[in-house]
């Protein structure tokens, strides 16, 4: 590879763009230079002649020293705080914090700072240290600056040092399921699982086997067209959630809706036609239920319903018109709005506005489905909490969102266009993996004083005890592939992660939630030791955790990580069942992804299931011939030794389900997010039936014997 030019390595250095990395075997691997200009450019830096990058340079340092103070300071409770702040040199600063609840704190300490003053357009800057007091209270308040007649202010958020799991956990751990939602249908359900059916799914678990939480997919909002984007993880927004989970039924004003038996009827045709296919029909649910929803949204509202409506829109404020106001554009326009007119374009763009007044119903009814959809969010939370659960429900954040939706339309100013998201190559995914989502610009996420983040996390977490962060190595660095190329020739570019992780706990600590991160795949050693030091909690996986210094066999039970969420398999693998199966090699090989032999994957396959059911015979789980059943009980009692504070069971594991529900690597080859709840058989299991199946009692029993002692672990 040819060696990058000293100018441009510095340059990438400034953007915190990686010109070399190490990869998933541990071998250096340089960055080449179209890509580093590539990405340069998505952060808007041309980059590619000497003069060019001298210039870029300049204009760094100048923007650098034209700032009175940064843009965002972020602080840890009870540790003072640097900063810096420009001045013409010579003058002295006077220097204040206004907290958020309006008092002023002016004991702030400068300190000394020797750094030569910077010529700007014929002035000298000088810059001056300061130190915050480490009392500061936690919450987003505001640094103020006047030096003669120069003033300013900027963020500064102060973050909780630790975060942990809540109090009212009491010391013990906790068992939860993890589902997803829309396979989990009832028989008062529109063919599709809804918040109605996750709160009684909630209530049961809670209520009868001491569930501590329901870990859920992303319920992110998905564009209303058709065909409707089927994977949780490419939302249309993630600040916002799809209506397709709203229970028509549970809406106040149905109550009211002379036409109720028109809407039955619609929610039968729906069950009809979803007892004829094998597989979640979103567009047929979606049509059914959006016609009943129309019906509801026509019902008169009371005074007091129309304040908490007013109240609900004033909260999310311009962000829920922007969303409302999208969803209405791609119901007429089509949903990728880089094909819609140029004037429509940008939330800003001139033919907005006046599309907004000219469909000023359509715009409102998006914004009431979100109003309805909060309600409902909230009620599945209380109804749980209320059922016994200590956490209750625990939502799932997805790393992105679809490069033409809502958000990318939305915050299409704070995302980098001409690069996607996604992850290098590893041992499990040898050719990587591109996500398609524009990644966040950390530049501009610091500028807006990570307002979009801040809104995001808190909107996450308004309705939960918890949250997961799929991928939350991404708040430290992220794989970006310019547009064009294959991921392998991606680069890493960094965040603040102190910002990032530090939103995340200060929302996390306000909402009284825990926080669960993903962080499987190529991770920084560093990281996960930050991660537990904020109190944040890792993931492992069964088949994932293996004692590579003893060589790559199952890791003992006690040698577990404690700060974990810890699980049996994933929604990326298949159910225990057909892991047991050796389903997951047979899908794959009809699917043309293997890249060894079937023979060899068999094999491999062979020698891991033997591994652990040695370790099950050894630590006294399983003895004598054993069942797939027996196995999978004895697998997650195993969980049930390890140290973590949570244990997750999949609600494909309780009823015996074998199918997976997302292949990695296949789109429509294979019914990913599709497939339905089903059992052994193959046969769709209604969520009543959970309740009553043996193999769902006996593993919920299980579970709770696991969890019922009370611990003395304080590490987390």
């Amino acid at each position: 590879m040819t060696e990058l030019a000293p100018s441009l390595v510095e340059l990438s250095r400034r953007f915190g763009i990686a010109t070399d990395y190490e990869d998933w075997s541990g071998r250096r691997t340089g960055v080449p230079e179209s890509t580093l200009l590539a990405v340069l450019a998505a952060l808007g830096v041309a980059a590619g002649t000497e003069a060019q990058r001298n210039a870029a340079l300049t204009a760094h340092d100048r923007a650098y020293w034209s700032r009175s103070l940064p843009p965002t300071t972020v602080g840890r409770a009870g540790t003072q705080t640097p900063f810096w702040a420009h001045v013409t040199h010579g003058r002295p600063a006077d220097v204040w914090v206004q907290l958020e609840n309006g008092t002023v704190r002016a004991d702030i300490r400068q300190v000394d700072n020797f750094a030569e003053p910077f010529e700007l357009d014929g002035r000298l800057v000088g810059e001056a240290s300061f130190v915050l007091p480490g009392d500061l209270p936690l919450g987003y308040h505001r640094v103020h600056l006047r030096s003669g007649d120069t003033e300013a202010s900027a963020a500064l958020i102060v973050t909780p040092g630790w975060l942990g799991v809540p109090d009212r956990l009491g010391g013990r751990r906790a068992w939860g399921l993890a589902t997803q939602l829309y396979s989990v249908r009832s028989r008062q359900s529109w063919g599709v699982g809804d918040l109605t059916d996750l709160t009684e799914l909630a209530v049961w678990s809670a209520s009868a086997y001491d569930a501590g939480y329901v870990l859920v997919n992303p319920l992110h909002a998905a564009a209303p067209t058709r065909p409707m984007e089927p994977s949780p993880y490419l939302p249309t927004s993630r600040r916002f959630v799809n209506p397709l989970y709203l229970r028509v039924e549970a809406i106040p004003e149905f109550a009211y809706l002379r036409k109720r038996r028109r809407v039955w009827r619609l929610r039968d045709e729906v069950q009809r036609h979803a007892k004829m296919v094998d597989a979640i029909d979103r567009d047929t649910a979606w049509a059914a239920k959006r016609t009943a929803l129309q019906l509801v949204y026509r019902v008169p509202r009371t005074a007091g319903r129309e304040l908490a409506y007013g109240a609900f829109c004033a909260r999310e404020g311009a962000a829920l018109d922007d969303f409302a106001t999208w969803c209405a554009l791609a119901e007429e326009c089509g949903s990728d709005w880089h094909q819609w007119p140029e004037s429509l374009q940008h939330p800003d763009a001139d033919g907005v506005a006046e599309f907004v007044a000219e469909h000023a119903k359509a715009v409102d009814f998006h914004r009431w489905l979100q109003w309805q959809l909060d309600e409902q969010l909230g009620a599945a939370q209380s109804q749980a909490v209320a059922a016994g659960m200590a956490l209750g429900v625990m939502h799932d954040l997805a790393v992105g969102v679809h490069p033409n939706g809502a958000d990318a339309w939305a915050l299409q100013d704070v995302l980098a266009v001409g690069v996607t998201a996604g992850a290098p190559p590893d041992e499990f995914n040898q050719l990587g993996q591109d996500w398609s989502q524009p990644p966040w610009r950390p530049d501009r996420l610091e500028e807006q004083e990570y307002q979009p983040f801040r809104a995001l996390i808190g909107s996450a977490l308004r309705h939960a005890g918890g949250v997961r962060i799929d991928h939350i190595i991404g708040l430290f660095r992220l794989w970006w592939i310019p547009q064009g190329q294959t991921p392998t020739q991606g680069t890493y570019v960094r965040y603040e992660h102190e910002a990032m992780i530090g939103i995340v706990a200060l929302e996390a600590h306000r909402a009284a939630a825990l926080v669960v991160g993903e962080d499987l795949g190529t991770v920084e050693p560093w990281v996960r030791d930050y991660l537990r030091d904020r109190g944040v909690l890792g993931t492992s996986v069964l088949w994932f955790e293996l004692d590579r210094d003893r060589g790559g066999g199952p890791l003992p039970a006690e040698r577990w990580r404690e700060c974990c969420l810890s699980s049996v398999t994933t929604h990326d693998l298949p159910p225990t069942a057909g892991y047991l199966g050796d389903e997951h090699v047979h899908l794959r090989e009809s699917l043309g992804l293997l890249t060894r032999p079937v023979a060899e994957e068999l094999a491999a396959a062979k020698t891991e299931r033997a591994a652990w059911i040695a370790e099950l015979r050894r630590v006294g789980l399983l003895s004598g011939e054993a069942d797939i059943e027996d196995t999978i009980l004895a697998l997650y009692q195993y969980l049930g030794r390890t140290p973590s504070r949570l244990l997750c069971v999949s609600l494909t594991d309780a009823v015996g389900d074998r199918r997976t529900q997302n292949q990695p690597g296949t789109t429509d080859e294979y019914p990913n997010w599709r497939v339905p709840l089903s059992g052994p058989d193959g046969q769709p299991v209604l969520l009543e039936d959970v309740f009553t199946n043996p193999r769902a009692i006996a593993l919920a029993d299980a579970m709770r014997a696991q969890t019922a002692v009370t611990g003395s672990r304080t590490t987390c």
